[in-house]
Order: C-alpha cells, then sequence, then structure tokens
C-alpha cells in the first residue's frame, strides 16, 4: 500500500479537539480519547490490542538483537518523509546492522502542547506505513505532552527488538586488511533534502529524503553471503566519514577511499558544492556501508543492485595495514587527503 491510499484509506476521524493540551498527557480521560482518537485503531494489532504497559510475545531460539533511538528532527515534515516514517525506519535499520529481522518496536511520543491533531494525524500515518513496509508491529508505547516553549511540535522515541540471523556474524572484531567497503546508495541525500526545507533553498530538481528500511536487502545479503559479511553500519549523523573513522579507529586499521566511486546524485552534489558542505559530513538515513571479505565483493555488488534498495551500491574502498587509524581519500584529480571525523555537529536536529 502507498501513502496516498494509505491516506485514503485512513481518513482523519472527526474530533471534538484541535489541538493537544496539557490535559492528553494526563494519563487519564483526554489520553485515552487521543488514544482512542486514532492511535489505537491506527496502529492496530493483537499486541497492542491489550493496552498494557508492556508486551509479551514469543521469540524464537537463538540470538536477539535490541535498540532503541530518539527523533527529534526539524522539521518534522521534509521531502520523502516526516519524524514518524523516520522513527520507524532508523530503529528497524538499526537492528538490521545487527544482522537483525525488527519484529517488535515500542513508540513513545513527546508532543509539545498545541501540535496541530492534523499534524499529529499525519506523522501517525507515517508511522503506520512505515511499519507495515518493515513487516514490524508497534506493541507498546506512551505519550507524554509538555508545555509550549519546552519542546518542538513533536520527539519520538522507538526502541526495537528482532532476530538476529542464523548467519549473520557482524563484528568489528571480525574487519581484516584486504575487505573491501561496499556503501548501499548514493550519500547525502537525507541531508541535503532536510537543509533544503529548513533554509527555504529552492533547486532546478527535488531533493527527497532517501529514508526507508533496510531490513529486507540485508537479510537477502546474509541468506547468500553469511560470514562473508564482517560488518554493517549506517552512516547517519556525521555521515560517511564519522563511521569510517570510527570503524578505523577501532579496528586500528587504515582506510583507502576512491572519491570517483563514491556515488553522490547530481543533484546533491550541486547542491552541496552550492552550501559549502562535503558529502562525506553530511547525514543519510536510507543507505548502509558493508565491509565484506574481498573474494566476496563483486558478488556481494552484484546481489545489492539487484535489490530496488541498492540499485547504486558501489565498492568505495578498502581496508589495509597501512596508516593505521587513519581515513585516507585519492581524489579525482589523483592527489590524496586524510579525511577526518567532523568536529561539531554540521546540522543540528537532523534526525
Amino acid at each position: 500500500m502507498d501513502k496516498m491510499t494509505m491516506q485514503l484509506q485512513c481518513p482523519m476521524p472527526q474530533l471534538d479537539f484541535d489541538i493537544i493540551t496539557l490535559g492528553h498527557g494526563s494519563g487519564g480521560l483526554l489520553t485515552n480519547r487521543l488514544l482512542d482518537s486514532g492511535v489505537f485503531d491506527v496502529l492496530k494489532n493483537d499486541l497492542l490490542d491489550e493496552r498494557h504497559d508492556g508486551a509479551q510475545f514469543v521469540v524464537e531460539k537463538g540470538t536477539m538483537a535490541f535498540s532503541t533511538d530518539s527523533y527529534v528532527i526539524s522539521p518534522i515534515f521534509f521531502p520523502g518523509g516526516n519524524i514518524g516514517e523516520l522513527a520507524v525506519n532508523g530503529t528497524v535499520n538499526d537492528l538490521a546492522m545487527c544482522g537483525a529481522q525488527a519484529q517488535y518496536l515500542s513508540l513513545a511520543f513527546i508532543i509539545e502542547e498545541g501540535l496541530p491533531m492534523t499534524e499529529f494525524w499525519e506523522v501517525l500515518l507515517g508511522i503506520k506505513y512505515a511499519a507495515d513496509q518493515a513487516g514490524v508491529k508497534i506493541v507498546t508505547g506512551d505519550t507524554k505532552v509538555v508545555e509550549r516553549g519546552k519542546g518542538d511540535k513533536i520527539f519520538i522515541n522507538t526502541s526495537g527488538i528482532g532476530q538476529v540471523h542464523p548467519r549473520a556474524k557482524i563484528s568489528k572484531s571480525r574487519v581484516q586488511p584486504g575487505d573491501k567497503i561496499i556503501v548501499s546508495n548514493p550519500i547525502a541525500t537525507h541531508g541535503v533534502a532536510i537543509l533544503s526545507v529548513r533554509q527555504g533553498l529552492e533547486f532546478e530538481t527535488s531533493i527527497a529524503s532517501d529514508t526507508t528500511n533496510l531490513n529486507e536487502l540485508v537479510t537477502s545479503l546474509l541468506d547468500i553471503f553469511g560470514e562473508d559479511i564482517h560488518l554493517l553500519h549506517d552512516p547517519t549523523r556525521g555521515g560517511l566519514s564519522t563511521v569510517l573513522n570510527e570503524l578505523a579507529r577501532d579496528t586500528r586499521l587504515g582506510i583507502d577511499l576512491e572519491e570517483k566511486a563514491i556515488p553522490v546524485l547530481d543533484e546533491v552534489a550541486g547542491a552541496c558544492e552550492l552550501l559549502g558542505l562535503d558529502p562525506l559530513y553530511v547525514a543519510n538515513e536510507g543507505v548502509f556501508i558493508a565491509v565484506v571479505a574481498a573474494e566476496a565483493a563483486d558478488s556481494v555488488l552484484e546481489k545489492m543492485r539487484e535489490h530496488t534498495k541498492g540499485q547504486g551500491a558501489a565498492i568505495i574502498g578498502s581496508l589495509c595495514a597501512e596508516h593505521p587509524k587513519q581515513v585516507v581519500l585519492k581524489s579525482k584529480m589523483g592527489g590524496r587527503r586524510v579525511v577526518n571525523m567532523p568536529i561539531g555537529e554540521q546540522l543540528p536536529r537532523i534526525c
């Protein structure tokens, strides 16, 4: 089901309140009216229907992965999605980077007094859409309301649990010299999309966030390549440069990158040049890197490109024993420079 179809099938109910008030976070009558006005109906499933403070479910024998994250993005609506979709996709992807298929999520809202119900409804539909696309259930949650000026419309926390793939052995301890680094899609798209809305910028072509779930693609890779995939990571805040610098630091290895191999959409590259940004430092949401055994790299890349969410995949570099703890980029002109970790926040409130 696409977003438009979902909106048609889930019209906003008639309510006797137009905005969120402090009373909607009281835990009493108004809270129940808020939840009954759509939350339970839109996110309906057998576990959430229990309306309990927690959820009980049976897990299969094996290793489980658990992750939690909070989302404070500004603005809460942006080209390609909204904070609700981002919250679900973010936790689903954090679990996928552990080699796990997300199964159950918790959902907690911190809402600023005065948020229009129309905006809350749109965020709720974004959550529903993303959960359906990822095949996960929202099974428990919480709602709090803070005074005007104490928040920024809405913050969301999601926590998730999932079963780790039986063939997954994802660990930095398995990374070794010669391993290849593959990025699943063009980088920097999400960060530029958010910046364009925040600053009111207009480009010749529309740039939309690439927020999406990555669990299906990761599972398909693990099904075939298993232990040849040594590490997975999504380069969100801090971008590709941060993830690779952390990898070099923690493994005490060097990383060689090829600038001409790093995929960046033309419109994104143009926007970065206009804004004075380096795409390596810009946040991503629908992208991950895979560190894989050298002999499997070409096959992994081919399989990635067969999937709709990996069509722009590319081998961008490799691990080496030289220049330990440093990421070195070979430029398109042939020169070499060290890619350092960013200092501070290049673009705050990005996720």
